[in-house]
């Protein structure tokens, strides 16, 4: 279940495609052809094979294996022809979104790149196909909703005391205190989190936006109350007994923690499980309901956009924008916030004086 700017010189984008500069994958694309997985574009070279497989994030490696998975099952292949490509776009113009298409070809290109083929999707026919498509059928853009703070709570209080459910709540809470991406909230290791009385410091070593690894860090505060993020993810560390490694793990059905890390489809499917528990409809939710539900509240109770960004690393208002839900620009009177409130945005978006003025 289940994240650039136009470039000229990268073909599909210079059409105003929604695409970064495709970021040449790993050689580990599924196809059909009789292409060596040890070579790129004709290279052998172990070491320089190396640093192409770092070159791409594995979620985008996964992506880029689905979309040619899905253009082989089509009857596409690698290599193919502008016209082959431009007759795919067409079949599927009425059924997947302009986001699905643009990666779709970003999948074809770095595919057809990465063997040393020529790159179909740089021609003017496929470029506009796909633009004759976007004029006929491009529509908003589908958006999952926002996960609320009284659905926060509402699962919260319903999770048991299982060890997969005080590992749910924490991945729950920190998630959205962080307004963390699924691949942020999995590559969380223990030598990321710093926790003290105030809360915790989190070092992000590699995000969608910071694939040079750069690093950012990420700020928590302790909260009053059940959905304080520090204490659940405290009782986790203590229920599960991890002290290294990875953060969130599988948790077996019989209260078993695995020693490798939870999956981006895991939390999603968590989020689903309970957002279902508590009768809402799974289908307009995923993973990134997290994100956006942090960015919808604390712009709904008036935290200044460039506080936002700083606790969810946008680069730019605008694209925060696009995560912040209908209703947020509501009067900070829509929301109150009691203590038994202040806990509604459990984040270090809380004034230090506000935190000192509650009762402990």
């Amino acid at each position: 279940m289940s994240d650039g700017a136009d470039s000229p010189e990268s073909g599909i984008t210079s059409d105003n495609i929604h695409l970064s500069r495709p970021i040449l994958p790993a050689p580990q694309i599924a196809s059909d052809d009789n292409c060596s997985k040890n070579s790129f574009a004709g290279c052998a070279d172990p070491k320089i094979l190396e640093f192409i497989a770092a070159a791409t994030a594995e979620n985008t490696r996964r992506a880029y294996q689905s979309d040619i998975k899905h253009f082989q099952a089509w009857g596409g292949s690698v290599p193919d022809t502008p016209e082959r490509v431009a007759r795919y776009l067409a079949d599927y113009a009425a059924s997947l979104s302009m986001a699905t298409f643009a990666r779709r070809l970003a999948g074809i290109r770095a595919a057809h790149v990465e063997r040393g083929f020529p790159d179909p999707t740089k021609s003017d026919l496929v470029r506009l196909t796909f633009r004759g498509i976007r004029r006929r059928f491009g529509r908003l853009q589908h958006r999952v909703a926002a996960l609320s703070t009284d659905d926060l709570r509402a699962i919260v209080a319903s999770l048991g005391q299982s060890t997969k459910d005080v590992r749910d709540a924490a991945i729950l809470l920190i998630g959205f205190a962080g307004a963390f991406r699924r691949s942020e909230l999995i590559s969380l290791d223990c030598n990321d989190i710093e926790i003290g009385n105030p809360g915790a410091a989190i070092v992000l070593r590699r995000s969608k936006t910071d694939q040079n690894g750069r690093g950012r860090a990420v700020s928590i505060s302790r909260v009053p109350g059940p959905l304080c993020p520090i204490a659940a993810l405290e009782r986790w560390l203590l229920v599960s007994h991890i002290s290294e490694g990875p953060i969130f793990r599988p948790v077996t059905k019989s209260g078993t923690v695995m020693p490798k890390r939870i999956s981006p489809e895991t939390i999603a499917r968590i989020l689903k499980t309970h957002v279902h528990a508590i009768g809402r409809d799974p289908t307009r939710y995923s993973g990134h309901s997290l994100r956006a539900g942090f960015a919808t509240v604390a712009a709904r109770i008036g935290v200044p956009q460039w506080r936002i960004r700083a606790q969810t690393g946008h680069l730019s208002d605008r694209v925060l924008d696009r995560y912040i839900r209908e209703g947020a620009a509501s009067s900070i009177d829509a929301i109150k916030m009691i203590v038994g409130s202040v806990d509604q945005l459990p984040s270090s978006l809380h004034e230090i004086e506000t935190q000192q003025a509650l009762p402990r």
